[in-house]
Formats: structure tokens, C-alpha cells, sequence
């Protein structure tokens, strides 16, 4: 059954002023600063490369390098393809679904490479998306609400997968389960949140609009703020209610082919965590990547290796493993957003008046 669910954006097709600041290109995508990081960050792998290949007392890890599946390792490539595509797609469907594809993997793609290579916790992908949004005519209430309910589909299958997975451990369907406590603990804490997420709209209009008399910029930022977050809690809902193929299908490509990376680099190093463990550790685990480093190194990387240790899997293939998906997930997304990202500077740049990225403006949110 196909459903169709429409949400008034504004009464004014225009929705409101542009992003304060996004027409012009925000100083951290600047090209020069672009390359400059991509150089440092090619030399701290590079750097971590040498050691892992020459350090004292990791000669286990190095033979399991050395006796490394390549076959493998293309496979994993191309899956991470996959995924870097299926944010496209959950990109397009969330923000825009009148977006020309072409427009669309070049935002998308070029989000994904600021976030592997640039950002503290994702902040270059915000700015970048963000400028390209308002570039083409987006205002800054639809590319607020639109970032909510984007975050919000994009977490939501690591969240409800470790909810999931733990309760089929709690009823037996799988072995039983290492580091129970951690499992079930993380287990009840995803469903908490979903809880706390999925209540937020409500909350928020139980409390009260602000006095309309302030106006200074901490209020307006506060108003914005939590406008955003109601609005765009309330589509990331819908969407999931009315089972929004582009959206749902999208946000689980996004984790599932992720997942299979890591999974084809534990087998390219002769090794497979029982299916469980793979799917806990690896959603567990990623929390490690809101550390704010830059494409989340050393923080994926901890979080990974430590929760598969909880699961007594062998250190040694897990820390290769880990290295080796960690390196595939940061640089081909991070390749790919860069070609992306100067297509995307052409595209917006090359007229005086670029066109819009949407129309009409204030699209609402349909669900279909």
C-alpha cells in the first residue's frame, strides 16, 4: 500500500531568509585548505602505515597483513561504494526528491568526503551541504528542519540494530552472547533513546513557544534550534511510518554495506566472527567515532578493536581487520567527495544566479 503524507513547511513558498554565511564558501572547504588537509592526512596514514609495518612486537600483525585475501579487499571496495551511493540516495529522498540525481551524488558524494577527510565530528559535511543548499535557493528553515530528520534516519538503523540484536540474544536465537553486560546495557540504552527521540515533538510543544519580544541572537539561535530539531523529528517519523523507499532503503544501504565491508576484511584475513558478534561489534563499536578527530581515526578504530576483544575474538586479525576497513571507509568515500566536490564548486559557481536545487522552495514533506 503506498501512502502519501503531506507537512506545510510555511504559508510563504519562499520559507524564510537564506543561511546567514552559506552563499559564500565557508573557510574550511576553501581549495587550498582542502588540499592542504588532504596532503596531512595521506602523511598521518602514511605514518601509521610505517609503524604498523615496522613498529616492535606486532610481527602477528604483520604476517596476517602480509597473508591478506586481495580478492577480498576489492570486494570490500566496491562495497563501500555501495554504501557511499546509499547516502546519496537517503540524501535526495530527505532533502529533495525533485533533485537531479547528477546534483544530488555531487552533494552527497562531496559531504561524505568532507566528513572522511576534513571534519571534527561531521562539521565539514554540515558546512559544505549546507552552502550548496542555500546556493541553489534553499532557505535556511528547510535545510535546518531537512539536516534534523536526515541525522536522525541516518542513526536510526545503528541505534535500532543494537536493540534488535541484543534482544535476540536475550531470547536465544543467537549463541549466548559475550560481555552479556555490555550487550544488554548498550541494548537498553538504544531503546531509551529512541524513546527520548521519538517523544521530542511532543515535548517541545508541551513547553511553549519563546516570547516573540526577544530578539536577540542567542534567542533567535534558540528558537531556530529547537524549531529544527520539532519539524525535523516529526518528518524522520513520518518517513519511517509511511515506509519511504528512497529513505529507508537508502539509511540501511548506508550501515548494511559498511557492515559487509568489515565483514569481507575479516574474511580477507582468514577470519569470521560468528554473524551476532560481527553486527554488535561493529555497531557498538562505531560509537568510537564520535570522538572528534578528524574522519574519526583512532576513535573507530579503539571503539572496533575494543568491543571485539569484549567478544574474545583473536586481537591480532582484529586489529587488521579494523585498520584495513577503517582505511577502505575513509578513503574511498574521501576520493570520491573530492572529485565530487569540485564537480559540485563548478556546477554552483559558474553562473551568477545559480539555479534552484528544489522547486518550489518549501517543498513539504511528501512520503510515498
Amino acid at each position: 500500500m503506498a501512502y502519501r503524507h503531506t507537512v506545510e513547511v510555511s504559508q510563504d513558498q519562499g520559507a524564510g531568509p537564506p543561511v546567514a554565511g552559506a552563499s559564500a564558501m565557508p573557510s574550511e572547504l576553501d581549495p587550498r585548505r582542502v588540499r592542504r588537509r588532504l596532503i596531512e592526512f595521506a602523511a598521518f596514514c602514511v605514518v601509521v602505515g610505517v609503524f604498523l609495518l615496522t613498529g616492535p612486537g606486532l610481527g602477528e600483525l604483520r604476517r596476517d597483513v602480509e597473508n591478506a585475501s586481495p580478492g577480498w579487499l576489492v570486494v570490500g571496495v566496491f562495497l563501500e561504494v555501495l554504501s557511499a551511493l546509499s547516502y546519496v540516495v537517503t540524501f535526495r529522498a530527505v532533502f529533495c526528491r525533485r533533485m537531479r540525481w547528477r546534483l544530488s551524488y555531487q552533494i552527497g558524494m562531496a559531504e561524505q568526503g568532507a566528513n572522511s577527510v576534513l571534519s571534527v565530528s561531521g562539521a565539514g559535511g554540515l558546512a559544505l551541504g549546507a552552502w550548496a543548499l542555500n546556493r541553489g535557493g534553499m532557505s535556511a528553515d528547510e535545510i535546518g528542519r531537512k539536516s534534523v530528520a536526515f541525522f536522525f534516519l541516518t542513526s536510526l538503523p545503528n541505534v535500532a540494530g543494537v536493540v534488535v540484536f541484543a534482544a535476540l540474544y536475550a531470547v536465544g536465537v543467537f549463541s549466548p552472547v559475550e560481555a552479556a553486560v555490555v550487550t544488554y546495557g548498550f541494548g537498553a540504552a538504544a531503546l531509551v533513546a529512541i524513546l527520548i527521540v521519538a517523544a521530542l515533538p511532543s515535548f517541545l510543544k508541551t513547553t511553549g513557544e519563546p516570547d516573540p519580544s526577544k530578539t536577540g541572537r542567542i534567542a533567535k539561535g534558540l528558537h531556530f534550534a529547537r524549531t529544527s530539531l520539532a519539524q525535523g523529528v516529526s518528518d524522520a517519523v513520518l518517513m519511517v511510518r509511511h515506509r519511504s523507499a528512497g529513505a529507508l532503503l537508502g539509511t540501511l544501504g548506508i550501515v548494511s554495506f559498511d557492515l559487509a565491508v568489515l565483514g569481507v576484511c575479516f574474511r580477507a584475513f582468514g577470519h569470521s566472527p560468528p554473524f551476532g558478534v560481527l553486527v554488535l561489534g561493529y555497531l557498538i563499536g562505531q560509537l568510537g567515532g564520535n570522538l572528534p578527530t578528524p574522519g574519526g581515526i583512532g576513535g573507530v578504530d579503539l571503539g572496533l578493536v575494543g568491543m571485539f576483544t569484549l567478544y574474545h575474538q583473536p586481537l591480532s586479525v582484529t586489529t587488521a581487520a579494523v585498520l584495513t576497513y577503517h582505511a577502505i571507509a575513509l578513503w574511498v568515500p574521501g576520493l570520491l567527495g573530492a572529485v565530487a566536490f569540485v564537480q559540485l564548486r563548478r556546477t554552483l559557481l559558474r553562473a551568477k544566479q545559480p539555479e534552484a536545487v528544489c522547486s518550489p522552495l518549501a517543498e513539504p514533506v511528501v512520503v510515498s
